[in-house]
């Protein structure tokens, strides 16, 4: 069963405001009729907001899920920027104050047992809405939208997809890269298998750094490795089961020279247990931090070529390429922005309620790439 969603009460309750929380909460305080900022104390949630130069916008609050929960009224919006194992409790809080909720973070197991409640309380539930999950999505629906209008989605076809997205040194080190999310994660990320199409197969690699290949975009070279399980997208992007796979890969863009940089973390992530590797996250993040004066680049490819069995060929690309300033990193712009956009949709009514996975047509594709590009983010 389906509620009417709950209408906006317009308040937005922006919880955490770590290395992804950037110009996107501006915009919020801009659109949004209330903010409140959640961070560890009120004092750190001054602190982040004077820094971000939101004094006054917003309210601080020093969070506790039991504090954010008693001031949750019908209506308010839930923007968790907390790790993704923290959005299910998050989620519960909502759905029992008929508040909205959205992260930019992939639907975890947690997310999807909640969703059924949710949906019957009339509560919207905005996910993969940020750079990768949520710009490459509205990349790849309008490559395949634009394709599908193109070859006709009765046309037999093969087709080959590719979206790789990554966070790397603006100016490159010895290391190859810097630090600008939890180091963990990024060793963790490693040690899941990846599982992908290849030569027109499922193929699974169960140390992803081993696909590992080559990736020129416009005369650059990168390297770049699958992550995670790319197969369940080919139904989420509603590609048309009349094309067929030669290649669907979603991964991780590094700089060339990254896998031989890597070679020593590679073996500690063989060998090592979980406390090692916790352990190495620490050593690699003193080592190699991004610091204030440093500047991150971040890059975002979704290519898509499609063969016609009769011949007609269709290829299309969306390139993101980005370098963060003194006010704010390229991450954080391109982690916030689209999440706010996201919001926004909640606060006009425009989401139903129940689970949406940022944009999941090629019409709503279009319609979040021109707020994008109005909102200062370039792609080609």
């Amino acid at each position: 069963m389906t509620a009417e969603v709950v209408p906006a009460s317009g308040t937005v309750h922006w919880v955490g405001a770590g290395l992804s929380t950037g110009s996107g909460l501006a915009a919020l305080c801009d659109s949004a009729a209330g903010v409140r900022l959640w961070h560890r104390s009120e004092e750190r949630a001054r602190q982040a907001l004077a820094a971000l130069g939101l004094t006054g916008r917003a309210e601080p609050r020093a969070y506790t899920l039991p504090a954010l929960a008693a001031e949750l009224a019908p209506g308010d919006i839930v923007v968790s920027m907390l790790p993704a194992p923290d959005h299910g409790p998050l989620l519960g809080a909502c759905v029992g104050a008929r508040a909205h909720f959205a992260c930019s973070s992939y639907v975890s197991d947690a997310i999807v047992a909640r969703v059924p409640a949710a949906r019957a309380a009339g509560v919207a539930v905005l996910t993969e809405a940020g750079l990768d999950p949520g710009i490459d999505h509205l990349f790849a629906h309008s490559l395949i939208d634009r394709a599908t209008r193109a070859i006709g989605p009765q046309t037999p076809a093969s087709y080959s997809l590719t979206s790789y997205c990554g966070g790397v040194p603006a100016v490159p080190n010895d290391f190859r890269y810097r630090f600008s999310w939890a180091p963990a994660g990024v060793l963790n990320a490693l040690r899941s298998p990846a599982r992908y199409i290849e030569d027109g197969a499922e193929t699974t690699a169960d140390r992803p750094w081993t696909a590992t290949r080559p990736h020129v975009i416009d005369g650059e070279t990168f390297e770049a490795y699958p992550n995670r399980d790319s197969v369940p997208f080919v139904a989420q992007y509603g590609i048309p089961p009349a094309w067929k796979p030669r290649t669907f890969v979603r991964g991780t863009l590094r700089l060339d020279g990254w896998l031989a940089a890597w070679a020593p973390v590679f073996a500690e992530l063989e060998t090592g247990d979980d406390r090692r590797i916790a352990a190495l996250a620490g050593e690699l993040a003193a080592r190699h931090p991004t610091t204030d004066a440093d500047r991150d680049r971040v890059v975002l490819a979704v290519s898509l070529d499609v063969r016609a069995a009769s011949g007609t060929r269709w290829s299309g690309r969306h390139l993101l390429d980005a370098v963060g300033t003194e006010e704010e990193s390229a991450m954080a712009r391109l982690v916030s922005r689209p999440l706010a956009l996201g919001v926004g949709h909640i606060l006009d009514g425009s989401l139903p309620a129940g689970l949406s996975r940022g944009a999941e047509t090629g019409e709503r594709s279009r319609v979040w790439l021109s707020e994008l590009a109005r909102s200062g983010v370039e792609f080609t």
